[in-house]
């Protein structure tokens, strides 16, 4: 991938629940958005912005990666984690960078560190100042409300 900046929005559907039911992690699943990723972006754990609705902008991760069903697909967590399920909701998720490569795990009691290590991965990522500021991105539709709010 050659990186850069790849922007995806799309209404949130629900996927088979594996992500919040077994790992205790919520995740969302935009299915619609992985036809339309740059093709030279390949499967792994990226991290970047989200918002919900015209919510506030988040930190998250995405995986991308092949499902046991042989579908590709991309499973968004955003830090922090809602109360609530936002299915129908708008997400718009702005991915900056790829933390590591599509991996298989041996067991569920493997995977959970490792999504675990691959979160606080992401939350230092977005903590360094050439990220931080990818936040206020006008992308996100809460951000372009409240521009062209200021601009009046």
């Amino acid at each position: 991938w050659s990186g850069g900046l790849v922007f995806c929005c799309s209404q949130v559907v629900q996927g088979f629940s594996w992500g919040s039911k077994q790992l205790g992690i919520p995740t969302t699943f935009p299915e619609q958005v992985v036809d339309n990723l740059p093709a030279d972006v390949p499967t792994g754990i990226y991290c970047g912005w989200a918002s919900v609705g015209s919510g506030d902008v988040h930190k998250m991760m995405v995986s991308t990666g092949w499902n046991p069903y042989k579908k590709k697909s991309m499973e968004t967590h955003i830090m922090p984690t809602f109360e609530d399920d936002y299915y129908a909701e708008i997400l718009t998720v702005a991915i900056i960078g790829c933390l590591r490569p599509e991996k298989n795990f041996d067991s569920l009691e493997s995977l959970i560190p490792a999504i675990q290590g691959d979160i606080e991965e992401a939350k230092k990522w977005l903590d360094l100042p050439e990220y931080l500021k990818l936040r206020e991105d006008n992308f996100f539709p809460g951000i372009s409300l409240f521009i062209a709010m200021q601009s009046h």
